[in-house]
Formats: structure tokens, C-alpha cells, sequence
């Protein structure tokens, strides 16, 4: 297996909405000397996921309707990182914004692509350990959400039987289950 990175040939813009989705179109050279002349990629809006339990262990979790799957399903606190945020301050902001929860103890998980082939977007992910309720959550965006404290055996329940419906979700539930081997 080659090592070396394929080259970008020439990028071209096909659709930008700014701050949330830029699409383009590449040509690019494969290390074998292939060309592919239309190479997709996006790039969508990076953001920040939490894996937040509460002093007593449970998960803080919120069932919610979303678009993208068109189901609702349980999910973990996170969300948009703003222009010149750095990711930790946006996991805090997203958890105390989505449930209230705040404080503990953080800890950087890691941080991935979401599309392999195409970009996609970034995702952090945090863990917090001893979040504590602090306000009333005030996500004010277009999610109608249910927060669920649930112990772990629920957690791996709900994962069995296929509650949780995003890839990012299950990455950062992956890596926080890790974590605390």
C-alpha cells in the first residue's frame, strides 16, 4: 500500500454557503499517476460533542428530531464551534446552552473527519466527568429536545438497539467508553 498522498490538480467552487457548507469539485493525481477529473468534497461547519456524566455516573443525553436521519433518536450534547472559538469552550457552551449541565472535569478525546472520501466536516470530542445542573438549558435553536440521564448499562442498551441514529454520536460515545477502561 502507497504511502504517498494524492495531489490536488485544481479545486473549483461549486456552492458556498458561508459558515455552514462550501462543496468543490477536484481533479486529483493518485500516487499510481491516475487522474480523476471530478473529485467531490465539502466541507461543512466544524463542531464539538460532549460526553458528559453526572457525579453520580449518568450519561447526559437528549432525544431529539433530526433532520438529517428524519427520526428522533437519543444524541449527545454538542454543537456549531464559532468562528474563532476554541473547541473546549464551545463543548462548554453547547453543554450548559443544550442542558443546563456545567463544571466537572474535561478532558479532549480526540477529533475526527466525518466523511472519509469527502471531508465533510471536524468533530471534537469531549468528555466531562461530575457535570453539575447550573440553569435551565437555552439552546434557542430548532431542536425540540428531551434530556435523559441514563446509567451505563441503559447507554449500551440504547446502542444496541440502534437509538442513537449519528455516526459522530457513535464515535464519541466509542471514544469516551475507551477512556474510562
Amino acid at each position: 500500500m502507497s504511502t504517498d498522498l494524492w495531489k490536488v490538480l485544481r479545486r473549483e467552487r461549486l456552492l458556498s454557503v458561508p459558515g455552514r457548507l462550501d462543496v468543490y469539485t477536484e481533479t486529483v493525481e493518485l500516487p499510481d499517476g491516475r487522474i480523476v477529473e471530478d473529485y467531490l468534497q465539502f466541507v461543512a461547519a466544524t463542531f464539538a460533542q460532549v460526553f458528559a456524566e453526572t457525579a453520580a455516573g449518568e450519561v447526559i443525553l437528549l432525544r431529539q428530531y433530526k433532520h438529517g436521519p428524519r427520526r428522533i433518536h437519543l444524541a449527545l450534547p454538542g454543537g456549531h464551534i464559532d468562528e474563532g472559538e476554541a473547541p473546549l469552550a464551545a463543548a462548554r457552551r453547547e453543554l450548559l446552552e443544550e442542558t443546563g449541565y456545567g463544571g466537572g472535569e474535561w478532558s479532549e478525546l480526540g477529533q475526527f473527519c466525518t466523511a472519509g472520501n469527502h471531508g465533510g466536516s471536524v468533530s471534537y470530542s469531549f468528555l466531562c466527568r461530575g457535570a453539575e445542573l447550573k440553569a435551565e438549558p437555552l439552546s434557542g435553536d430548532l431542536e425540540d429536545m428531551v434530556i435523559e440521564l441514563v446509567d451505563r448499562p441503559s447507554l449500551l442498551k440504547a446502542l444496541a438497539e440502534g437509538e442513537f441514529a449519528v455516526g459522530s454520536d457513535l464515535a464519541t460515545i466509542a471514544l469516551a467508553l475507551a477512556a474510562n477502561q
